[in-house]
């Protein structure tokens, strides 16, 4: 089951010609994913402060379609397909209208802030990512 949000692209995330800003993107893309863990019962401010628990981003591949403009209202389509032992798998597909802005394929990894490195999926967020994988053959908790 996709999560899908809508965002402005606003004048501080455009160049001087009005069009994206690229690394604005990146910026705009944590809001989302952070807004979907949230929607999951999970708001960064607790996993950080009380579980003490980060979702680094290890892998990133973005390939943009056409540019996004001042004033658009770009709909983010966050999808996951694959839930590992400790990282999962997001597709993103961002528009603006009928117009395909860029996508991204995205592997976050759950990491310890008291040790700085990754750690299975707890139970209860396992079962929250669940819920949104796109694939049941995809859960493999090999990663």
């Amino acid at each position: 089951m996709a999560y899908q949000t809508t965002r402005r692209l606003n004048f501080g995330d455009c160049d001087p010609s009005g069009i994206a800003y690229f690394p604005s993107y990146l910026n705009i893309l944590v809001g989302v994913y952070e807004e979907f863990f949230e929607t999951l019962g999970f708001p960064w401010p607790q996993l950080v402060t009380e579980r003490k628990l980060g979702l680094p981003t290890v892998t990133l591949d973005l390939a943009f379609k056409s540019p996004g403009f001042h004033g658009d209202q770009m709909q983010f389509t966050l999808k996951v397909m694959r839930i590992g032992n400790s990282s999962a798998d997001l597709a993103h597909e961002v528009r603006a209208g009928d117009r395909l802005l860029w996508t991204a394929k995205q592997r976050l990894v759950l990491t310890s802030h008291e040790t700085h490195k990754a750690q299975a999926w707890p139970d209860d967020m396992r079962a929250a990512l669940t819920q949104h994988l796109e694939n049941d053959d995809a859960n493999d908790p090999a990663a």
